[in-house]
């Protein structure tokens, strides 16, 4: 991490693409989450970050995983990178946003969530998706089915962990970090950090880089 925190994105990095992209959408500078996360992320660390809804938090994520796709695509029903979060409503918004991030990239993003016919995200998720963004639930269905393999995965992402875990999802999640590849970077974000979000993050994140962020952004 960097000793002097960032004033602008150029300072982080990022690829030209990525810049182009924000730029577009008018961000300015980063956000304490996003000054602190992004530079880990970018070396390939493993992140465990307490930050709420509000501190930009997404792009704390989703532009250094951006970054660090390589060229290669995905297989039929394979997925690079997978965020788990909470509701359908954050799985669509963090979709969104990683389809604006890396418009120019070429990204393929795919939300999955529950409460959606199964065959409309069959069909994308046979061409194989770069980024999966899906609610536990769901993504449990689509790993039981096969018609989502996580044996290709480079990163993964637990958003709103302390939140889903208030949901009841704690045992799909162990159930879909189970079937990870060993090496793989993670991230974990969440509100608070109880002590099951601290035992969670012990036995899936190794030697993490960790972020704290008080207050929101208005």
């Amino acid at each position: 991490m960097t000793a002097t925190p960032p004033t602008n994105f150029d300072q982080l990095g990022l690829k030209p693409e990525l810049n182009a992209a924000l730029a577009e959408l008018g961000y300015e500078e980063p956000t304490p989450i996003q000054s602190q996360a992004i530079p880990a992320m970018l070396e390939g660390r493993d992140v465990l970050a307490q930050a709420a809804t509000g501190t930009g938090k997404t792009a704390a994520f989703a532009l250094p995983l951006l970054h660090r796709l390589g060229k290669s695509k995905a297989g039929p029903f394979e997925a690079r990178i997978v965020v788990v979060g909470p509701t359908r409503e954050l799985a669509m918004q963090v979709a969104e946003a990683m389809k604006r991030y890396g418009q120019r990239l070429g990204v393929s993003v795919l939300a999955v969530y529950g409460g959606q016919e199964m065959s409309r995200q069959i069909g994308p998720l046979k061409r194989g998706v770069d980024v999966v963004v899906a609610t536990p639930g769901r993504a449990l269905d689509h790993i039981r089915r096969k018609t989502l393999k996580l044996g290709s995965v480079e990163a993964v992402v637990l958003d709103e962990a302390d939140e889903m875990l208030d949901l009841g999802f704690a045992e799909d999640l162990e159930t879909i970090l189970n079937e990870l590849p060993e090496k793989r970077q993670a991230a974990l974000f969440s509100a608070t950090l109880p002590s099951r979000i601290a035992a969670l993050a012990e036995n899936h994140l190794k030697n993490p880089v960790r972020v704290k962020i008080a207050q929101e952004v208005a």
